[in-house]
């Protein structure tokens, strides 16, 4: 088949050629010379110029001589004496032939098959002209292009489609996969003179479709390269963050809790969210949640070094808030720019409340066992690492069969809605999340729509106060008296001891420890403290404890007793026979003695 010539013209052509016109030599007629159409193939005459010497008298002409013209043109307007082609001269079969892409012309609405430059017939193999797109080219309709190209066809628009995958061995000697994108534009193929073979010739004017393909095979390796990296960082980054999170929760004996971490977003830069469970002793078990604003290593490091920090004040057995004012001072030390919130709160079962304190942090929720949910909103104090801010402390219930949900801000906050709003949509999830503290971790994540390509990270600390019935029950007592007068608390002590623990079925071994506990923890407060005074023994499934408290706040300490000094042993004692000791001070003043003793398989 026979293409046209392309009729477009380089931009600005005949304003150049104007131009030269009127920069004729003054005086001289701006009137240029025709000459008669010479029919084609006629020999030029023997006495006749050739063309591309015009004579001197022609406007704007080149002169013979340079003798002959009296003012020169400058040399930038003198018109060359052979012209360079124009686009009118050149083969749209040659243009496409010599492009890299891959170039093929179709016409009609069977997709006819005009033409293939060299680089398509390289890719895929030459192709017969005349027969259909889908009969001759196999693989654009492998591709999906044939429905774009009929498309392309109808509305007279180009469409394009991106990065399409050519199997290596398709043709040519390709060893690997290729990627093209394919670009398809509508064109008008025009009549043709005769051809050979009827089935190929176009004898008429036909809308086709011009189908042009780049390579872009190192464009999407390097693209792929680039997510890989990414991958790979981003699994490093979240790795750090898991690390430095607690690989295993410790289970406190009345508590059930459970915690999830879901780092959000695609990118490396993974956030500072944080959570912890610490026992404090005695039963008591102390719960932190916390969230360094900011994302990337440095608020993962920052993260890391709080959270440390958390676990080191918390073995003082400090009253939550004061913990609290001593993780702001850290905060400020550690980087003045980054802040950080954190609510620490402390569950003593004896009391069945829990203590907290909150810098900036989302409040605590609390689900009754009537399935009310209620907020512990008050007290509030700034982020970490604000200072000039004192600290306090406040309490929620939280006995038998009562739950609580600490969370942080990436649960609840949405870019386009208020955060109260999720905290609300919380509450109404937490209040039908039934289960254990693993599955309640997992309804919240769904109910607020939590998904692998969220933006922020999230962090949820769930726990669970179980209200214990039947067998359950029996490995879980308490026991408590009074201690009032003088030296004869102590053999009261003494028998009160005994007499509960051989209730409690415990080995004659454990028994006579656990009243010589009892014995040494009250003669101590009997002669450093002053009252009121009480000895409390608790029993789980896992240990017993023996705690004193008193109205002094003067904190024992264990200390190495000389031969010849008469007190001192008690607390070296205690620290001999029991698995753990401790001391704190109350929240109403005086001090808290204790120690444990594990229980055989505990």
């Amino acid at each position: 088949m026979i293409f046209t010539r392309w009729s477009a013209k380089l931009p600005g052509t005949q304003r150049r050629a104007a131009a030269r016109s009127d920069r004729a030599a003054p005086g001289t007629p701006a009137t240029p010379t025709t000459a008669a159409p010479t029919p084609p193939g006629t020999p030029p005459a023997a006495d006749a110029a050739p063309p591309s010497a015009p004579t001197a008298a022609t406007t704007g002409s080149v002169p013979a001589a340079r003798a002959e013209h009296t003012d020169p043109a400058p040399a930038r307007d003198r018109i060359p004496a052979t012209l360079p082609p124009t686009v009118d001269a050149l083969s749209v079969h040659d243009i496409l032939g010599t492009i890299p892409a891959l170039v093929a012309v179709v016409y009609g609405p069977e997709h006819r098959l005009a033409y293939v430059n060299g680089a398509y017939a390289g890719v895929f193999g030459p192709r017969p002209a005349g027969h259909t797109a889908r009969e001759a080219l196999p693989e654009l309709d492998a591709l999906g292009l044939l429905p774009l190209m009929d498309q392309v066809l109808r509305s007279g628009k180009p469409r394009t489609v991106k990065s399409r995958k050519v199997p290596g061995g398709a043709g040519g000697d390709r060893t690997r996969d290729a990627y093209y994108t394919f670009t398809c534009t509508p064109i008008e193929v025009a009549a043709s003179g005769p051809a050979p073979d009827p089935e190929v010739a176009c004898v008429a004017p036909h809308k086709g479709v011009l189908v042009f393909g780049a390579e872009v095979t190192d464009q999407i390796e390097s693209a792929e390269r680039l997510r890989a990296s990414e991958a790979r960082q981003r699994e490093a980054a979240v790795t750090l963050q898991r690390s430095l999170l607690p690989q295993e929760l410790e289970q406190p004996d009345d508590l059930r809790v459970a915690a999830t971490y879901q780092p959000g977003g695609t990118d490396a830069a993974v956030g500072g969210d944080w959570y912890d469970v610490i026992t404090l002793g005695a039963g008591r078990t102390a719960l932190v949640i916390g969230d360094v604003m900011g994302r990337g290593v440095r608020a993962a490091a920052v993260m890391g070094q709080l959270r440390t920090a958390v676990r080191a004040y918390a073995r003082l057995d400090l009253p939550p808030h004061e913990v609290l004012q001593l993780l702001d001072g850290l905060a400020a030390e550690i980087d003045a720019s980054q802040i950080a919130t954190c609510v620490y709160a402390v569950h003593d079962p004896n009391e069945g409340r829990l203590v907290y304190s909150s810098a900036g942090h989302l409040p605590i929720l609390v689900r009754d066992p009537d399935g009310t949910v209620r907020r512990a909103a008050e007290p509030t104090g700034p982020p970490l690492g604000t200072g000039g801010w004192l600290h306090t402390s406040g309490s929620v219930p939280l006995g038998p069969g009562s739950s609580a949900v600490l969370y942080t801000d990436g649960l609840v906050e949405r870019r386009d809605k208020d955060i109260d709003h999720g905290v609300e949509a919380l509450e109404r999830a937490f209040a039908g999340a039934a289960g254990a503290p693993e599955i309640v971790c997992d309804r919240l994540l769904r109910s607020l729509g939590i998904t692998a390509t969220h933006d922020d990270d999230v962090a949820i600390l769930v726990l669970q106060h179980p209200a214990r019935t039947g067998h359950d029950a029996e490995l879980f007592h308490n026991a408590a008296l009074e201690l009032h007068g003088g030296t004869e608390a102590a053999p009261r002590a003494r028998a009160f001891a005994s007499g509960v623990l051989a209730s409690w079925r415990f080995s004659p071994e454990l028994h006579d420890l656990g009243v010589l506990a009892a014995s040494e923890l009250v003669a101590n407060s009997l002669q450093h403290g002053t009252p009121p005074m009480r000895l409390r023994l608790r029993r789980t499934d896992r240990r017993l404890i023996v705690e004193v408290t008193d109205g002094d706040d003067h904190l024992p300490r264990r200390r190495r007793a000389e031969p010849v000094d008469e007190a001192g042993r008690g607390i070296s004692i205690i620290a001999t026979i029991a698995s753990s000791w401790g001391s704190r001070r109350t929240p109403g003043g005086g001090k808290a003695v204790w120690c444990e003793f594990a229980l055989p398989g505990g």
